[in-house]
Protein backbone atom coordinates (compact mmCIF):
# COMPACT_ATOMS: atom_id res chain seq x y z
CA UNK A 1 0.00 0.00 0.00
CA UNK A 2 0.66 2.85 -0.84
CA UNK A 3 1.08 6.21 1.54
CA UNK A 4 2.07 10.26 1.01
CA UNK A 5 4.84 11.01 3.77
CA UNK A 6 6.33 13.94 4.96
CA UNK A 7 10.25 14.22 6.50
CA UNK A 8 11.00 17.10 8.56
CA UNK A 9 14.68 16.60 8.13
CA UNK A 10 15.41 15.19 4.62
CA UNK A 11 19.24 14.10 5.91
CA UNK A 12 17.41 11.30 7.82
CA UNK A 13 15.55 8.02 6.02
CA UNK A 14 12.38 7.66 5.27
CA UNK A 15 10.87 4.99 7.81
CA UNK A 16 11.93 1.09 6.84
CA UNK A 17 11.71 -2.44 7.57
CA UNK A 18 15.05 -3.49 8.68
CA UNK A 19 14.32 -7.38 7.73
CA UNK A 20 12.29 -8.93 5.53
CA UNK A 21 9.88 -10.18 7.66
CA UNK A 22 9.70 -6.94 9.71
CA UNK A 23 6.18 -6.48 11.11
CA UNK A 24 6.86 -2.73 11.63
CA UNK A 25 8.42 0.10 9.86
CA UNK A 26 11.08 2.05 12.16
CA UNK A 27 11.13 5.47 12.65
CA UNK A 28 14.43 8.09 13.36
CA UNK A 29 14.50 10.35 16.14
CA UNK A 30 14.79 14.18 14.39
CA UNK A 31 16.87 15.52 17.03
CA UNK A 32 19.38 15.33 19.63
CA UNK A 33 17.34 15.23 23.52
CA UNK A 34 17.91 14.69 26.66
CA UNK A 35 15.80 13.86 29.58
CA UNK A 36 16.82 14.46 33.11
CA UNK A 37 16.00 11.49 35.26
CA UNK A 38 12.26 10.21 36.07
CA UNK A 39 11.26 13.46 33.55
CA UNK A 40 9.35 13.03 30.61
CA UNK A 41 10.39 14.14 27.32
CA UNK A 42 8.77 14.19 23.44
CA UNK A 43 11.02 13.05 21.56
CA UNK A 44 9.99 14.43 17.27
CA UNK A 45 10.10 11.42 14.97
CA UNK A 46 10.54 12.93 11.76
CA UNK A 47 7.49 12.25 9.48
CA UNK A 48 4.04 13.59 8.87
CA UNK A 49 1.63 11.08 6.94
CA UNK A 50 -1.34 11.11 4.89
CA UNK A 51 -3.52 8.00 6.87
CA UNK A 52 -5.59 5.79 4.23
CA UNK A 53 -9.46 6.42 4.69
CA UNK A 54 -10.44 3.65 6.76
CA UNK A 55 -7.00 3.07 8.75
CA UNK A 56 -4.83 4.10 11.99
CA UNK A 57 -1.12 4.02 12.62
CA UNK A 58 0.04 2.18 15.63
CA UNK A 59 3.65 3.65 16.99
CA UNK A 60 5.05 1.50 19.73
CA UNK A 61 8.62 1.25 21.28
CA UNK A 62 11.10 -0.89 19.32
CA UNK A 63 12.36 -4.10 21.19
CA UNK A 64 15.49 -2.34 22.11
CA UNK A 65 14.55 0.64 22.97
CA UNK A 66 14.13 0.02 26.85
CA UNK A 67 18.40 -0.35 26.73
CA UNK A 68 18.39 3.73 25.89
CA UNK A 69 16.98 4.13 29.49
CA UNK A 70 13.56 5.28 28.22
CA UNK A 71 10.08 3.72 27.92
CA UNK A 72 6.94 4.75 26.17
CA UNK A 73 4.79 6.86 28.00
CA UNK A 74 1.59 5.63 26.84
CA UNK A 75 3.27 2.35 26.15
CA UNK A 76 1.67 2.57 22.42
CA UNK A 77 0.49 5.74 20.30
CA UNK A 78 -2.71 5.52 17.99
CA UNK A 79 -2.64 8.19 15.09
CA UNK A 80 -6.13 8.66 13.83
CA UNK A 81 -6.69 9.01 9.98
CA UNK A 82 -7.20 12.35 10.04
CA UNK A 83 -4.05 13.66 11.83
CA UNK A 84 -2.78 14.10 8.92
CA UNK A 85 -1.96 17.91 8.22
CA UNK A 86 1.44 19.14 7.32
CA UNK A 87 3.20 19.92 10.43
CA UNK A 88 1.02 16.90 12.24
CA UNK A 89 4.65 15.49 13.13
CA UNK A 90 4.62 11.95 15.18
CA UNK A 91 6.24 11.85 18.59
CA UNK A 92 7.53 9.67 21.17
CA UNK A 93 6.78 10.43 24.82
CA UNK A 94 9.96 8.85 26.94
CA UNK A 95 9.94 8.47 30.18
CA UNK A 96 13.50 8.24 31.45
CA UNK A 97 13.58 5.40 34.06
CA UNK A 98 16.82 6.03 35.30
CA UNK A 99 18.69 8.10 37.69
CA UNK A 100 21.17 9.71 34.90
CA UNK A 101 20.06 11.91 32.40
CA UNK A 102 19.69 9.82 29.27
CA UNK A 103 20.71 11.70 26.05
CA UNK A 104 19.33 10.16 22.55
CA UNK A 105 21.03 11.21 19.66
CA UNK A 106 19.44 12.10 16.26
CA UNK A 107 19.04 9.50 13.78
CA UNK A 108 18.37 7.14 16.98
CA UNK A 109 15.96 4.11 15.61
CA UNK A 110 13.41 4.39 19.31
CA UNK A 111 10.21 3.47 17.58
CA UNK A 112 8.10 1.39 14.93
CA UNK A 113 5.07 2.03 13.08
CA UNK A 114 2.13 -0.15 12.03
CA UNK A 115 -0.73 0.03 9.74
CA UNK A 116 -4.39 -1.36 10.62
CA UNK A 117 -6.99 -1.52 9.15
CA UNK A 118 -10.01 0.42 11.76
CA UNK A 119 -13.39 -1.35 11.97
CA UNK A 120 -15.85 0.22 14.09
CA UNK A 121 -17.16 -1.69 16.66
CA UNK A 122 -20.93 -1.63 17.37
CA UNK A 123 -22.12 -2.56 20.37
CA UNK A 124 -24.99 -4.82 21.58
CA UNK A 125 -25.28 -4.57 25.72
CA UNK A 126 -26.46 -7.88 27.19
CA UNK A 127 -27.17 -8.86 31.36
CA UNK A 128 -25.12 -11.74 30.98
CA UNK A 129 -22.16 -13.34 28.92
CA UNK A 130 -22.56 -17.00 27.42
CA UNK A 131 -19.11 -17.66 27.69
CA UNK A 132 -17.33 -19.16 30.67
CA UNK A 133 -14.88 -17.16 33.26
CA UNK A 134 -11.40 -17.64 32.63
CA UNK A 135 -10.11 -15.78 35.83
CA UNK A 136 -8.53 -12.77 37.07
CA UNK A 137 -5.74 -11.27 35.20
CA UNK A 138 -2.95 -13.58 34.92
CA UNK A 139 -5.04 -16.73 35.15
CA UNK A 140 -3.07 -18.88 33.40
CA UNK A 141 -0.14 -18.19 35.29
CA UNK A 142 3.69 -17.45 35.01
CA UNK A 143 5.33 -20.66 33.72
Amino acid sequence: MRVKIKRFDRDLPLPGYKSEKAAGADLYTRETVSIEPGKVGIIALNIAMEIPPGYFVLVAPRGSTHKLGIVMVDSVGIIDEDFCGDNDEYVFPALNFTDRTVVIEKGTRIAQMLLFKNEKLEFTETEKLENPDRGKLGSTGMK
